[in-house]
């Protein structure tokens, strides 16, 4: 019977790890498919995975559309070639065909076709990355300007004397008209159980007590950290640390902090519906995790991969279009940064290697966001396809980076790289990408 626990989870990540990739697979492939098609190239099949189809339709345009059995990638095979890579020709094929349908080949069209149709794959999960984000923020909105509750978090000792609507106006005296301020106004206050809060409610303001402003109460879990692994999850609430008792998210960063990565026992509080919450304890240990620094580069330190918050939702106000579209640019682009700022970093040795995951780690990352609900599980999607459209411009053969290097050559050489020079970058290509994920598996499983 102990074996079913472990089955379910293994098939939950499964499950999670192919709906993610499948997701950005097709949306990769789709983008290759529909410029090809709009630049002139037939494409003879679209597939979502590879070996024998299990389903398939010929569409009016003459594509095969078809779901294949391993569900681990997909490709687009167009007029012309001989493989789903579009490394090469079908000699055979394009021997039968008249120069107007060559045209309509990978191999015969006009150089500015190709090239978009091998860029629109990364391009397209780019724009995916940007239109999750866009929607994201436009569906939780943001908090309003002034700190204004919804609602209490759900703490031991109750919400105190605050409540729905309540406008924060002080904190022990200290003025926060904004967020800004009641960040700075955290530091300053007693490590007790309970504040004072001066509140405008109803057009008044008046005094009330309150439990910590940033309570021992995690808001969020990072995948695959400590916190994680020992079972912790958002809305528990540490009540004391080593035997201590805590009532601020304060103490638990400087426990990690001054431990160095020595294990550190918590005693937890979860709350269940309609009861006085379930009491328990784990003992943990912070791992070193490299994190982008805020002047550049990267820093090392200890960390259990959990997050504070206040210990209110905040009201919050919707997010137009324009300023949604532009945060979800920046974030995507954000991405991209820092992961040439990372992979520079490990080039260099700054940072461990062990920061590059492979396939085992990214299916856990997937099962974990999908745990932590809808919202989680589409923001990993979208930094994943993020990841997938950069990796893909790498310049390496049989990546389409790879190809566009073929192109730039043939560009500025008036032709493309002989079949024997091709096929050779082709096999160091398939090397060096077969090397990377094994690396990154070896990753996965010592790290």
């Amino acid at each position: 019977m102990d074996l079913l626990p472990q089955f379910g989870n293994l098939l939950y990540t499964i499950v999670a790890f192919v709906v993610a990739l499948s997701i950005i697979v097709a949306v990769h492939e789709y983008g290759h498919y529909i410029v090809g098609r709009w630049s002139g190239i037939k494409a003879e099949v679209f597939s979502l995975g590879f070996g024998p189809k299990l389903i398939s339709r010929v569409d009016k345009h003459g594509t095969r559309w078809q779901i294949a059995a391993i569900p681990l990638g997909g490709y687009v095979k167009f007029l012309g070639d001989a493989n789903a890579a579009s490394a090469g020709a079908d000699d055979a094929e394009m021997a039968q065909l008249t120069p107007e349908e060559r045209r309509h080949t990978m191999h015969g069209a006009p150089l500015w076709a190709r090239a978009a149709t091998v860029v629109a794959g990364p391009v397209f999960n780019f724009i995916l990355s940007i239109i999750i984000i866009t929607g994201l923020s436009m569906w939780t909105g943001q908090a309003t300007d002034t700190p204004d509750i919804d609602a209490v978090v759900a703490l031991p000792q109750g919400a105190g004397g605050l409540q729905h609507g309540d406008r924060i106006i002080a904190v022990n005296g200290i003025k926060t008209p904004d967020y800004a301020a009641l960040d700075q106004a955290g530091g300053d206050l007693p490590a007790g159980p309970d504040l004072t809060y001066t509140v405008e409610r109803d057009g008044q303001q008046q005094q009330v007590s309150g439990p910590q402003l940033v309570p021992a109460r995690f808001d969020g879990i990072a995948p695959n950290s400590a916190a994680y692994d020992a079972g912790l999850a958002p809305g528990d609430v540490i009540t004391a640390i080593d035997g201590t008792p805590v009532w601020r998210f304060s103490a638990l960063q400087e426990a990690v902090k001054t431990g160095k990565g020595a294990p550190i026992a918590l005693s937890i509080w979860r709350p269940e519906a309609g009861g006085q919450g379930k009491q328990f304890n784990v003992t943990l240990v912070p791992r070193k995790t490299d994190l982008p620094g805020p002047a550049g580069g990267f820093e090392t330190r200890f960390l259990i991969g959990a997050t504070g918050s206040y210990m209110f939702t905040p009201v919050t106000m919707p997010v137009g279009p324009w300023q949604a579209l532009k945060g979800g640019v920046q974030s995507t682009y954000g991405i991209i940064a820092q992961s040439i700022s990372g992979i520079k970093a490990m080039i260099e040795q700054q940072i461990s290697s062990c920061n590059l995951s492979g396939a085992l780690r990214i299916a856990e990352t997937s099962a974990a966001a999908a745990k932590s609900g809808p919202s989680s599980f589409i923001w990993f999607i979208a930094v994943l396809s993020t990841a997938v459209g950069f990796l893909n411009l790498f310049p390496i053969p049989v990546l389409d980076g790879g190809h566009l290097v073929f192109h730039a050559y043939e560009a500025v050489r008036g032709k493309p790289p002989s079949d024997r020079l091709m096929n050779l970058f082709m096999s160091v290509g398939l090397a060096l990408v077969a090397t990377l994920m094994l690396f990154g598996l070896w990753n996965d499983l010592t790290c």
